[in-house]
């Protein structure tokens, strides 16, 4: 499932089918990676920005795309932050182009 582009904020399960994780998951992330911080309501509910999605993506690649423990993901991001930007870029482009390509295979 694809993000809408241009929202500002995006919900929990949003994020969660998008990256086909439990919600759970994203909750544990929260409280491994500092920099993993999506903004509340006065409700407690998340609601997580592009960046916050960013920061998701890079997480998920190390540790769910690439087998690394989370304390390996914690000090890859330290060290290493361009290098998984630039994966994560990859990553994006490639899922991009396979989107393209089952959607024409379905018009064909």
């Amino acid at each position: 499932m694809a993000l809408k582009e241009g929202k500002l904020y995006y919900s929990i399960s949003e994020v969660s089918k998008h990256f086909e994780v439990a919600p759970s998951l994203l909750r544990y992330w929260e409280t491994e990676f500092n920099t993993l911080k999506p903004k509340r309501n006065t409700k407690g509910t998340r609601f997580y920005t592009t960046k916050d999605i960013d920061e998701i993506a890079r997480i998920y690649l190390l540790v769910k795309e690439k087998g690394y423990t989370l304390q390996g993901a914690k000090d890859k991001i330290k060290t290493d932050k361009r290098s998984v930007d630039s994966n994560v870029e990859i990553v994006e482009k490639l899922q991009s182009i396979k989107s393209f390509l089952v959607q024409l295979k379905q018009e064909l």
